[in-house]
């Protein structure tokens, strides 16, 4: 098996990570910072493998804990749990129209706050929650349901230009010899 989408899976979560922490126009623009780990998280139960899953929230909840006031490894378990979910039902997900993605990624998005904090309230830390956190939760909802389809197109190309095309294997011996005829 090729691990060149689990590569390209985690570099992207990296760079994502990394976008969200470092430009802060989204967030003063929207009120709130835009998440792209849960529609990864989405992309990797719908198309790949437990190991991309288990990899990509452990990595990824690392990285986003590390930048955050969350205590750290708070987020991997609300990332496992979605791709969890959505690796087990896959075969009865609609995974290759836009509008699957779109519904199943504005879920995850919403669900990976909402599971985080339950974690963190469980642990007895006291978060700052009010009507500013509803809109939150909206913005990363709406905003995850929407990059999750593009962000299945962009990862799908990129495979396209790392990976090679599966080879075609033909039942027939290209160099066979056809009788034609009598016999």
């Amino acid at each position: 098996m090729s691990y060149a989408r689990h590569i390209l899976l985690l570099l992207l979560a990296f760079l994502a990570v990394f976008a969200e922490t470092a430009f802060d126009a989204p967030r003063v623009w929207l009120g709130s910072h835009l998440s792209l780990i849960p529609p990864l998280m989405v992309y990797a139960a719908l198309r790949l493998d437990l190991l991309a899953v288990t990899t990509l929230a452990v990595l990824a909840g690392l990285w986003l804990d590390s930048f955050s006031a969350n205590p750290l490894g708070a987020s991997i378990l609300p990332l496992f749990v979605i791709g969890w979910i959505l690796l087990q039902r896959r075969d009865l997900l609609l995974r290759e129209l836009d509008y699957a993605q779109l519904v199943l990624g504005a879920a995850a998005s919403a669900l990976a706050p909402v599971l985080t904090l339950l974690l963190v309230l469980s642990k007895g830390l006291h978060p700052d929650l009010g009507w500013k956190s509803l809109w939150q939760l909206v913005v990363l909802a709406v905003t995850g349901g929407v990059l999750t389809p593009a962000i299945f197109r962009l990862l799908d190309r990129l495979e396209a230009l790392f990976t090679h095309p599966p080879e075609v294997v033909n039942p027939y011996r290209p160099n066979r010899e056809m009788k034609r005829g009598r016999y």
